[in-house]
């Protein structure tokens, strides 16, 4: 086995590169800029502190439809993912600074799917994997990703996140 230095050097230099990065930093290379943070749609808050614990409000994106019937896991991957670049708004709202997150605590992904649909990890991985591109080892997670046979507003995905911050 040839071990290639220059190649061996370019990793470890990709990787202090996203090291030294702020989370703001990392959005703009990954070329996400986070929309406005809306409103909820109903008699709760988007977000709850409690200690150095940020809880967040189930949170989708505009994707609708069931897995299983209406959307290949391709599309629900997205629709994870654009309901991950949601909760980056609320988090920014909440924290100021998306430094301020210390790690990702859990994460509990909901997929609207038929009852003979068994991949819900595969779509709630938009998430994981968006999070993960952000935040770097901060952003790996404890996750459950469970099927629901409806979601509100037919909305594809939930996601409920729960971070540490600083102190």
């Amino acid at each position: 086995m040839k071990v290639y230095p220059l190649l061996l050097l370019a990793i470890i230099i990709h990787i202090a590169e996203i090291n030294a990065q702020t989370p703001e930093e990392r959005l703009v290379t990954l070329g996400i800029s986070l929309p406005e943070m809306s409103q909820p749609v109903a008699n709760y808050v988007k977000w709850r502190k409690v200690g150095n614990l940020l809880f967040l409000a189930g949170t989708g994106s505009d994707v609708k439809g069931k897995l299983g019937k209406d959307l290949t896991i391709e599309e629900g991957y997205e629709a994870a993912r654009l309901a991950g670049i949601n909760i980056l708004a609320t988090l920014k709202a909440a924290t100021g600074d998306l430094s301020k997150i210390k790690q990702f605590v859990k994460v509990r992904g909901m997929v609207n799917s038929t009852p003979d649909f068994y991949d819900q990890p595969k779509v709630i991985n938009g998430f994981s994997d968006l999070m993960v591109s952000v935040f770097g080892e901060k952003g790996k997670h404890a996750r459950a990703a469970v099927g629901h046979i409806s979601l509100p507003s037919n909305i594809t995905v939930e996601i409920e996140v729960i971070v540490e911050l600083e102190e």
